[in-house]
């Protein structure tokens, strides 16, 4: 009884993370992200 809905607690949770990653208020913050490693130091110096 208790692994049941311990279990529903986690999908739960899941389905919340998922929905609040897709929504549109997130895609201008990932779409930045995902710009991030084409961006080229103005210095000129390597990261790593």
């Amino acid at each position: 009884m208790m692994t049941g809905i311990l279990t529903a607690i986690l999908i739960a949770l899941f389905l919340g993370l998922v929905a609040w990653a897709w929504s549109r208020g997130r895609r201008e913050d990932f779409a930045a992200a995902a710009k991030l490693p084409l961006i080229e130091d103005p210095s000129g110096e390597s990261r790593a």
